[in-house]
């Protein structure tokens, strides 16, 4: 990470994934595809955290760089930069049920990083961006369809 200029950054992004108790099934393949998102230069991978909250309340925050066997992770986990502070940390807990673990994972669109730095050069700044879910995105495609059905 640190062997990129500023200037050059694409937007980044982040994701909290939540597993509930009992209920993650680590097979591998989300692994296999951050690697090959990171393989084909799409993104590059900021900092990763593993967040487990207890029943009680209390959360435990875990770097990758704590994880004792990484497999394919490991070409990721020595260019992290370990962004996130405690009050990260808290703020994304916040969200979690009790006895569940997260991950979290902040990334470089290094695929939008050569539009993002022409808009700087040229005066530009990022004023506002968001997410659409993909489920208001299906919702709004089966409304247009069913009022096209409708119409006939």
């Amino acid at each position: 990470m640190t062997d990129t200029s500023l200037d050059e950054l694409g937007p980044v992004d982040y994701v909290v994934v939540e597993f509930p108790a009992g209920e993650s099934s680590f097979t591998g393949e989300m692994t296999k595809e951050l690697v090959a998102l990171v393989d084909s230069g799409t993104i590059r991978v900021i900092d990763v955290l593993i967040l487990t909250k207890d029943e009680d309340g209390s959360v435990d925050a875990a770097e990758l760089s704590d994880v004792a066997e990484l497999g394919e992770l490991e070409q990721i986990e020595t260019e992290l930069a370990e962004l996130l502070a405690a009050d990260d940390v808290a703020h994304l807990a916040a969200a979690m049920d009790p006895g569940s673990t997260a991950g979290v994972l902040i990334w470089e669109n290094r695929w939008a990083a050569p539009f993002a730095s022409a808009a700087r050069r040229s005066g530009g700044q990022l004023i506002a961006d968001g997410r659409i879910p993909i489920q208001a995105i299906i919702a709004s495609i089966e409304a247009d369809d069913e009022s096209v059905n409708q119409g006939d």
